[in-house]
């Protein structure tokens, strides 16, 4: 065989046993740090060109296009801060352009300091986005606890104008779960007055309180609309069991009857059962646990119309970015696959949400956080 023609099958060859590893590496989106120095951001909302950011500490702040971060805005109620509480999800309104309005979630301290509850309030912004006016406490969970876990709090507005909010069982609380007259382990719905939404599923249900929407949930820190028009969340499990899930009118999602999780240290909950008639079982989980949090559908085509409408949730536990593969074709949809995305990260992904580019931002939640924007992959 002629030299030339050995020499360029020896470096074919090559390239063939490293395509592989090339290729995994070149469908991975590179990271660029927009900001740091954030005091462990747990939730953003894209205004006025940059974005606001809560820190559990109770700050929020305004980062510039530029990566620049604002000092403190101020007008804050009192917030409990103290193990997972404090200042959690901001969410912009969807007439913000004219109305400014920006919706809060937090722990709120009882009037004794002695137990705290997850709240929701609403505000505007000012023009110079220096300050919160008018400023209204929506809603209030019931009852106030004390605890310093499972807030829950994730906000989304629905097209149709609705507030969902997603609240934990407090941890000690989880039977709580299963009972309708408080807003223990629930999702509920809000007008964005604070009063129960039309059309949920227990008005008039007497000792159920109207703005309960979902129940059975334990702590779930994500969620989003999903393109088949329904609310999406994804919730903690005890050890293992992390769900995502559709939450509906009326449906029971079974914390902590059934669950696919254990107890800490070990032993089965409620004799291990993972499915009980009435109970909703949750289209994907894991086990073990990732400690998701944030979550959002990407509906650009940024990163190539093979990802476009996909599902983003962020790993706490393991510091990664799941990008999950759907079928939405079957009345049910399904998980089909499951990629890791950033795996050398190194940081707790504690948001993701897809901005007005239509490219993703992370949030990290560590003593030095970082505001992320994903490129698109080389």
């Amino acid at each position: 065989m002629p030299m030339p023609i050995r020499a360029a099958l020896v470096a074919l060859s090559a390239v063939s046993f490293l395509m592989p590893g090339a290729l995994a590496r070149a469908q991975q989106p590179r990271p660029e740090v927009v900001a740091s120095g954030l005091q462990h951001p747990w939730g953003m909302a894209f205004v006025d060109g940059g974005v606001l950011v809560t820190e559990r500490a109770g700050r929020l702040r305004w980062v510039s296009p530029t990566g620049q971060v604002g000092a403190p805005i101020a007008g804050l109620p009192a917030i409990d801060v103290g193990g997972q509480g404090g200042l959690l999800d901001v969410v912009a309104d969807s007439g913000f352009a004219t109305n400014r309005r920006i919706y809060l979630c937090y722990a709120e301290p009882s009037a004794d300091g002695g137990r705290n509850a997850t709240a929701l309030a609403s505000a505007r912004l000012s023009e110079d986005g220096r300050r919160l006016e008018q400023w209204q406490r929506l809603f209030g969970q019931q009852p106030q606890v004390a605890s310093r876990l499972h807030f829950g709090c994730r906000i989304v507005e629905s097209p149709d104008g609705q507030l969902f909010l997603t609240l934990g069982e407090r941890y000690h609380r989880m039977a709580d779960a299963q009972t309708l007259d408080n807003h223990l382990g629930k999702v509920v719905r809000l007008r964005k007055d604070g009063g129960a939404a039309p059309g949920n599923p227990l008005l008039g249900r007497p000792g159920a309180l109207p703005e309960i929407w979902s129940w059975g949930h334990r702590n779930p820190q994500g969620a989003a609309w999903g393109p088949d028009q329904r609310l999406w969340i994804t919730e903690h499990g005890p050890q293992g069991g992390d769900e995502i899930n559709r939450p509906d009118a009326g449906l029971n999602h079974g914390w902590p009857l059934v669950t696919y999780g254990e107890n800490y240290g070990g032993g089965a909950i409620n004799g291990g059962l993972r499915s009980q008639p009435g109970l909703v079982q949750p289209l994907h989980h894991w086990t073990p646990s990732i400690a998701p949090s944030g979550m959002s559908f990407l509906r650009s085509q940024r990163y190539g119309s093979a990802w476009q409408g996909q599902l983003f949730v962020g790993s706490l536990k393991f510091r990664y970015l799941a990008r999950l593969e759907l079928d939405l074709t079957g009345p049910q949809p399904r998980v089909l696959r499951e990629h890791k995305l950033l795996p050398d990260l190194g940081q707790r992904v504690r948001d993701v949400r897809e901005g007005p580019d239509g490219l993703l931002y992370l949030l990290t939640d560590e003593r030095n956080g970082q505001l992320i924007r994903l490129l698109p992959p080389s």
